[in-house]
């Protein structure tokens, strides 16, 4: 999927910075979105996106409204609109909006942060705003130990049957944990994050939550998926996720 900006193919081998001076409508795009001031997303109608998962939906959807990621330091949230279905067609890739790099970056005392950390995209509207998210669920601390675990590319969501799916997901005892909850706040930031220096407040807790999460559950398929079976959630009448039994489907 050839990658390109005002119809001309990029050169992937370039550094970023030389596609950024060649289509400077890349920087002015970026200057507006980083000048929007982060809206809180509530989870009524949102799809949240965690690290190494994709979701993919339609302005016909009726669960979700919103699609969305956050706590991106080192990491990249990408977000793509198709009229058919994109992972079938061999189709080009139209670079619109890029706010990564020297674009999305701040400088505090020789110390460089990201301006925005989370993206959501209205998928009615397909606006995109800087956004964070209140609650990250369902199954945060599932999903962020199959990340802490090695995951692959994860798709999430069914867009025909508006179901959010997780797993089965399966791994062994975490390496070490006892050693790492034991640890202070320092060293699992210095050791856990690619970023340290610029990571948001509750990302240890959240590394915490994860790694107590692994000791609780070192064989998930004895623990969490017996049945070999995904936990699958809908959106009921509030529009929040709500789990499902699989012989109501």
């Amino acid at each position: 999927m050839p990658l390109l900006v005002n119809g001309a193919r990029v050169d992937l081998a370039r550094p970023t910075g030389d596609m950024i001076r060649a289509h400077p409508y890349l920087e002015e795009n970026a200057k507006l979105l980083r000048s929007q001031p982060a809206q809180i997303v509530e989870p009524k109608g949102l799809l949240y996106v965690q690290q190494r998962e994709f979701a993919v939906t339609t302005p016909k959807d009726g669960s979700v409204s919103i699609l969305g990621s956050d706590d991106a330091t080192t990491c990249h949230i990408v977000v793509l609109r198709h009229t058919g279905a994109f992972d079938l067609q061999p189709e080009d890739v139209h670079l619109v909006t890029f706010c990564v790099t020297e674009l999305n970056d701040r400088e505090e005392q020789d110390i460089h942060f990201p301006i925005i950390y989370g993206i959501a995209v209205n998928v009615k509207t397909a606006e995109i705003f800087p956004a964070t998210f209140p609650e990250k669920g369902p199954d945060e601390d599932l999903r962020s130990a199959h990340v802490l675990t090695g995951a692959p590319l994860t798709n999430i969501y069914d867009a025909k049957t508006e179901q959010l799916r997780i797993g089965p997901y399966f791994w062994g005892p975490f390496p070490h944990v006892d050693f790492w909850l034991e640890q202070d706040d320092a060293q699992i930031l210095q050791n856990l994050s690619t970023s340290p220096l610029a990571e948001p407040p509750h990302f240890v807790s959240h590394i915490r939550s994860t790694l107590t999460f692994l000791k609780e559950h070192p064989f998930p398929s004895r623990s969490l998926f017996p049945d070999r079976k995904p936990r699958i959630y809908k959106k009921n009448e509030e529009g929040l996720w709500e789990q499902v039994c699989s012989d109501k489907i």
